[in-house]
């Protein structure tokens, strides 16, 4: 059954937001300072209108206006240049911030239990990666200076306005009211439709992707049209959610954009009744009018802005409520006293009551190469996993020297226990990059030692640029058998005392299958082997075999006892052979 990971709450998100400007405030004062400079030097051209104004009405000069003039180009020449260096404050600020954001999320990612991961999905996690953090990434670099620079402009201009013509001036506040209700109403339904918009296409992610990588499994057994019922469905409530948040914008916006296309026209109305009545000049009302024009593009900008700003309210929501995710283990400080793993009671459930593994206990000789089989399903790569520490399980325990694998730091446990399984990634970056994931200081040499240990040196070789070619998305493109070797030759990096291999050379042909195994021999030797396979030639060669049927383990010894036994691994054995 799959979870939904955490969202923060309104609170948290603030808090994580106050933490950021906080420590980014000397920079943020230093914006604040430059778009204030910039804002008084664009206010100065309504006031010299209005000056100008009441100086052709009382006669004036020539010259006094040639330096009205000259001080208007002054103070535009000013706002151009601090808007400039102001922009790129602005920038250099939105950067920072959002490569914070940004290192602390994947290193969050990157610490999540295995378990909360599978529970969870695919689909809420990737939205999350891709469609939350560029949400953010948007508002961070370009919403957050807008806003600033927009609430800055538009109190400066009210306060010039007010002390310029106070009287004049009320007439630019009679649409507040219409403002601030209509933002009242948006801001009460923004977070919750723009929560249910981002978990509708998180959901829809979801499905496609397990649509287009289990493609062949719904073209197998004929699931193409319940999974078009699904993808319709997932898209109609997608559909639904966006027309939702599309319908508070159409409230918000015309709402906000008559009142203050209709402040200058009220205050150019007003301002004429004051003038007719001796309390006010018409130099005044020019100037307040003209301030009321010029804060169309301000009010515009941060409608606009405040909208999207309520997207990334949500997007760092979900990205902050994946760092409230809890572990699934805490780290002692006991040490192993050998390498010897041993399972205890074994049980796991993926759902509450429905276990998949039943006390299985499992005594691992050190040194000693044990493969397990069985049908599918019958929980064979659960049991490797607990082996390996993935999960803690839901009941007794595995431990390597007397101590509960789980007790272990991460770091540490990979030093005594790896898994590989069937399914491998090659992360965009060169080959030498892919392989140094699990040793950062490895030489040339060494890594070159390991692919050679898995039979992958000739054709890394071969390669364009041989170990600094770039492989993964736009890079060089690697078979699934590449790949897989790859992956072991990690493993070989990784240097494990225990190693689970879980159907590790399934993509493999079966004479290359069989090639490498004998090739990775001189690697193993001395290690203990924990082998999940299909493919019973790995069996015959084990020092013993489980046989694993129902979440228990039903046979364990050597191969040619299990044969004679004439159990269940011996009807294996025989059917295998006569494929």
């Amino acid at each position: 059954m799959s979870a939904t990971l955490p969202i923060a709450d309104p609170s948290t998100v603030r808090r994580e937001t106050a933490t950021l400007l906080r420590a980014h405030r000397t920079e943020l004062g230093k914006v604040l300072a430059l778009h204030t400079v910039a804002a008084v030097a664009g206010l100065t051209g309504p006031w010299l209108l209005g000056r100008l104004v009441d100086m052709v009405t009382d006669g004036t000069t020539t010259s006094a206006v040639d330096r009205l003039v000259g001080v208007l180009v002054a103070a535009v020449l000013v706002q151009a240049v601090v808007i400039r260096f102001a922009q790129k404050a602005s920038m250099i600020l939105g950067e920072k911030v959002f490569a914070e954001l940004r290192e602390s999320f994947m290193d969050t990612v990157t610490r999540l239990p295995l378990s909360t991961v599978e529970r969870a999905g695919t689909g809420d996690l990737v939205a999350r990666t891709t469609n939350d953090v560029n949400k953010l990434q948007h508002a961070v670099r370009f919403g957050v200076p807008r806003i600033l620079v927009c609430v800055v402009t538009i109190l400066l201009t009210f306060a010039a306005a007010l002390v310029v013509a106070p009287l004049v001036a009320l007439g630019l506040f009679v649409g507040i009211p219409f403002v601030v209700l209509a933002t009242r109403w948006y801001l009460r339904r923004a977070t919750p439709g723009y929560l249910r918009e981002s978990a509708a296409y998180a959901t829809l992610n979801g499905t496609i992707t397990e649509a287009v990588e289990g493609a062949r499994t719904t073209d197998a057994l004929h699931l193409g049209a319940p999974l078009r019922r699904r993808v319709r469905r997932d898209l109609r409530e997608a559909f639904e959610a966006e027309r939702f948040t599309l319908g508070l914008r159409l409230v918000l916006i015309p709402t906000v954009d008559a009142a203050f296309s209709a402040a200058p026209v009220i205050a150019m109305l007003w301002g004429g009744w004051l003038v007719s009545q001796g309390h006010a000049s018409v130099g005044e009302v020019t100037t307040v009018v003209a301030f009321g024009f010029q804060l169309g593009g301000p009010v515009f900008d941060l409608i606009f802005w405040l909208d999207e700003l309520q997207v990334a309210a949500v997007s760092l929501a979900r990205v902050v409520g994946v760092g409230q995710v809890p572990q699934d283990r805490e780290a002692g400080t006991a040490v192993p006293s050998d390498e010897h793993v041993v399972g205890t009671g074994v049980r796991y459930a993926y759902r509450e009551g429905h276990d998949v593994l039943h006390g299985i206990d499992l005594d691992l000789r050190v040194g000693e190469r044990l493969a397990i089989v069985g049908p599918s399903g019958a929980g064979k790569s659960t049991l490797g996993r607990m082996l390996a520490g993935i999960h803690p399980p839901t009941g007794g325990s595995v431990t390597v020297g007397g101590v509960p694998l789980v007790d272990l730091p991460l770091e540490d446990l990979r030093g005594h226990v790896a898994l590989v399984t069937q399914e491998h990634h090659v992360f965009v970056g060169t080959l030498a990059d892919n392989l140094r994931l699990a040793d950062t200081g490895a030489s040339d040499e060494r890594l070159a030692e390991a692919l050679d240990a898995v039979d992958a040196r000739g054709w890394a070789e071969a390669l364009p640029d041989g170990l600094a070619t770039k492989v993964g998305s736009g890079g060089h493109v690697l078979t699934a058998a590449q790949a897989q070797q790859v992956a072991l030759a990690r493993l070989v990096l990784l240097d494990p005392h225990t190693l689970v291999l879980d159907e590790a050379t399934s993509l493999l042909d079966p004479r290359a299958a069989r090639h490498l195994e004998k090739s990775l021999n001189g690697v193993l030797e001395g290690r203990t082997v924990v082998a999940i396979a299909h493919r019973l030639h790995t069996a015959h060669d084990a020092d013993r075999v489980a046989v694993v049927d129902g979440g228990r383990i039903t046979e364990i010894g050597p191969h040619d006892e299990l044969v004679a036994a004439g159990g269940d691994y011996a009807k294996l054995w025989h059917s295998w052979q006569h494929e």
